[in-house]
């Protein structure tokens, strides 16, 4: 028969598990991850030769798209890679090869080259596509660790991964395999993108979003020209250059020339200072700031809103060659997400 303990007898219990024992070890597991990884990267400059030059030489002479392909985890690098080399100026996308068997090879053209992904060289679901690049004459580079591979005997060109050891303590899981061809796609996307002179105007096109595409932004991204643009004549009377102020709503108007030169501009702050029963006689010439803060259309608009803020001032004409040709104001970059 169970007898219950007494009132206020101790249970027996397990300690609590020491919430930081074993941390020691996870440390150990994962430097030793980052040290096998950070060496088979470094491993990778020693292995450099004449073959990454011929790559790069196939791919900038590519007119249609880059083609990147590979199974498993080699799929995954492969997907970012083609992400990369679009966003770096090189057309491309990802073909999956077991899909390609089953009509995606239609993806594939003539004018493409195709970069292959695989570790061991012999990944049967590639096979179709290898064919296929072979029965066409499609430029094929291969990213493989076995020479005597399938994928590195057909290859024009081929990539080899030095000896290394998977991170992964089985010694199975693509781990640093997988993260030297990753550091190896980025190479040659980045090497291609140095060939072809892409620059931060190129790369702002491809970006327009996310913090990114918003810290490239261009004053002639944001500006506002044509109709939009408060203009007047330096002999316009002051009547008439309030009523261009209130249509266009910049709170200014901008003094031009004949030929659209920045003479100078009139704001709320001049029509407070030139406040008088004769104000409204008077030409914009007699009440115009000569020589205002202007800004390049070529300019960041980072640069423009850190320009208005040291002024104190909300708007800025875009000039180019001495000509008024748009306005910022500040509200364009907040609203673009400029800071």
């Amino acid at each position: 028969m169970q007898t219950k303990p007494k009132s206020g007898a101790k249970r027996a219990h397990q300690a609590p598990a020491d919430p930081v024992a074993g941390r020691p070890s996870d440390l150990a597991a994962a430097r030793r991850v980052l040290e096998l990884e950070a060496e088979a990267v470094r491993g990778l400059i020693a292995t450099l030769d004449a073959n990454f030059t011929a790559a790069l030489d196939r791919l900038a002479a590519v007119t249609g798209r880059v083609v990147i392909s590979g199974m498993g985890k080699s799929g995954h690098i492969a997907r970012k890679l083609a992400a990369t080399f679009a966003s770096t100026g090189t057309p491309a996308h990802f073909v999956h090869p077991a899909e390609a068997s089953h009509g995606d090879l239609g993806m594939i053209t003539k004018q493409d080259a195709v970069l292959a992904l695989s570790n061991s060289g012999e990944t049967s679901e590639l096979a179709d596509l290898i064919a296929y690049t072979r029965r066409f004459a499609i430029p094929l580079i291969g990213i493989t660790a076995r020479a005597s591979s399938v994928l590195a005997e057909q290859a024009d060109v081929t990539l080899l991964l030095p000896p290394m050891v998977e991170a992964c303590p089985l010694g199975l899981a693509p781990t640093t395999s997988t993260t030297a061809m990753l550091a190896l796609g980025d190479a040659l996307a980045v090497a291609l993108l140095d060939r072809r002179g892409f620059t931060q105007e190129d790369f702002q096109i491809l970006h327009p979003g996310g913090h990114l595409g918003r810290h490239l932004l261009r004053v002639s991204d944001l500006m506002h020209g044509g109709a939009e643009l408060p203009l007047c004549g330096p002999d316009t009377k002051m009547t008439e250059a309030l009523i261009e102020m209130s249509a266009k709503s910049f709170g200014c108007v901008c003094v031009v020339d004949a030929d659209r030169r920045l003479l100078g501009i009139v704001t709320d702050g001049d029509l407070r200072r030139h406040m008088s029963a004769g104000l409204l006689l008077q030409k914009a010439r007699a009440v115009m700031t000569v020589n205002p803060k202007t800004i390049r259309p070529s300019a960041l608009a980072a640069e423009a809103l850190g320009l208005m803020n040291s002024a104190n001032i909300t708007s800025l004409v875009a000039v180019e060659d001495g000509r008024a040709m748009g306005i910022i104001h500040m509200h364009d970059c907040l609203r673009a997400g400029v800071a």
